[in-house]
């Protein structure tokens, strides 16, 4: 069980004046907020200090000639639980419906409750086949008030006209925004819109996510970000609002086709290449065996009960490497960010083809492309790009694609640095499980990688031909 708690600061300024210059003299004095029979009142460090409930929260007032200004620092803390379990659907498990109560009283007070519980749940229409009897089962066994809603959560139809029929259905039911979370059961593109809604939702109201694929069940339900598409772009609107709980049950993913299996695996080999060597050796020798069990458990190493099976294993480092590197930047204010890598190019490939191509898919492309970069710098060796090419194909994870042209490529490196503060911050690896940030990529550069990527996908066995037999 992983319980990260991330807190963030927000600087907000209130201005009297619209203008500051360089020149300004100011003094400010900085107060404290002390809650006094329910009323906040602001205090310096000088004062009497006075019994009642202090907040972290800071407020700094400035005189300057042209009057006076605020400034508002105001710690959030977002507090979330990621925790693994066993047969979720299970009528007799609890975690379902109060695993993301983590006070025992609060936990006591929810079981001793005699008002009916209501959860309003919505599920992606493919799983909705798979396990919505199983669903409907287990609120019915536990007399649950409950709406289940199905919807066709693919990334075509991922927008803001999926989030209002949410919303307009979430309304109609009626929740209480504290104590009944909605649920949220399905792959990345479910979770990511129900996130998005949820935040919306009177302004935030508390959801829990249930992953059903390999991908969202070590990405996308692990962080906080929500989304959907808009204007042709990739989670162009969305927000930073984790889920108050994640549920990960493996069972799910035995129904999970190959190829959703493999692309998922896609983001594992990310975590693996940025800053765990030992992740991309188990992928490098246990790649195929995770695929054809669907990273179930069904042995154990050398019979012996105190060590982990490769499915086990491997899913536990890559939540906690994500858990590392999303944790202390929750809301992305520091740019350089190793989870970055394989995201700089497949936002525009993924979009541009869709839906020839999978996330995961584009992303691994977005990867190859990169170490061939990071090879031309010199930062890898020619036997580890190899190695990395080779765990890739075995993987069976496509390494090019046709359509990802120079002009693409251009295009990517463009929006980057719109939207990076003007460098590239380009994540990449320096090693077999350690990495670090490149500021530049020259167009030279871009033509020969291009050139040596393609003759790969030409001399492997891995490229369109696996795309076209998966179709």
């Amino acid at each position: 069980m992983t319980e990260p708690t991330v807190s963030h600061s927000v600087n907000t300024q209130v201005m009297q004046s619209h203008e500051n210059s360089d020149s300004d003299t100011s003094q400010q004095t900085e107060y404290s907020l002390l809650q006094v029979n329910g009323a906040w009142n602001r205090q310096t460090g000088g004062q009497t200090q006075k019994e009642g409930r202090l907040s972290a929260a800071k407020i700094f007032q400035s005189t300057s000639e042209h009057g006076l200004s605020w400034t508002v620092v105001s710690p959030i803390v977002f507090t979330y639980r990621v925790i693994q379990c066993h047969n979720l659907l299970d009528v007799g498990n609890d975690t379902l419906l109060c695993g993301h109560i983590e006070d025992q009283d609060e936990l006591k007070a929810f079981r001793s409750n005699t008002k009916p519980i209501k959860r309003f749940i919505i599920i992606d229409e493919t799983v909705n086949q798979l396990y919505g009897s199983q669903v409907t089962r287990y609120f019915e066994a536990r007399n649950v008030l409950y709406r289940i809603l199905p919807l066709p959560t693919t990334e075509e139809n991922k927008s803001m006209e999926l989030v209002t029929r949410i919303l307009e259905e979430v309304h109609k039911f009626g929740i209480d925004r504290r104590s009944e979370p909605i649920i949220a059961i399905g792959g990345g593109v479910c979770l990511d819109v129900v996130g998005l809604a949820a935040s919306l939702y009177r302004r935030r109201t508390p959801y829990i996510r249930v992953p059903t694929t390999l991908l969202s069940y070590i990405d996308a339900s692990v962080g906080a970000k929500t989304g959907v598409n808009f204007a042709n772009g990739k989670n162009k609107l969305g927000s930073y609002i984790p889920p108050v709980a994640t549920f990960l049950d493996r069972t799910f993913i035995r129904t999970v086709p190959r190829r959703q299996v493999s692309n998922g695996m896609a983001e594992m080999l990310k975590m693996a290449l940025m800053k765990h060597r030992g992740l991309f050796e188990l992928l490098e020798t246990k790649g195929k065996y995770l695929l054809d069990s669907s990273f179930q458990s069904h042995d154990k190493i050398s019979g012996c009960c105190d060590l982990e099976d490769a499915a086990s294993s491997s899913t536990r480092i890559a939540i906690e490497t994500m858990l590392e590197e999303l944790a202390p930047n929750l809301w992305e204010d520091d740019l350089d960010r190793l989870v970055d890598f394989g995201h700089l190019v497949s936002p525009e490939l993924e979009m541009k083809v869709l839906p020839a191509l999978l996330h995961g898919e584009a992303v691994n492309i977005d990867m190859s492309f990169m170490v061939y970069v990071a090879h031309q710098k010199g930062l890898l060796t020619g036997e580890e790009k190899a190695r990395i090419s080779h765990c890739m194909v075995g993987l069976e994870l496509p390494v090019w694609h046709q359509d990802c042209t120079l002009a693409l490529v251009q295009k990517s490196l463009s929006e980057r640095l719109k939207h990076s503060a003007g460098s590239l911050r380009m994540p990449l690896p320096t090693g077999l499980g350690c990495a670090d940030s490149v500021s530049s990529l020259q167009k030279s550069s871009m033509k020969s990688v291009m050139k040596s990527c393609a003759r790969l996908s030409r001399s492997g066995v891995m490229n369109l031909v696996l795309l076209d037999i998966w179709r």
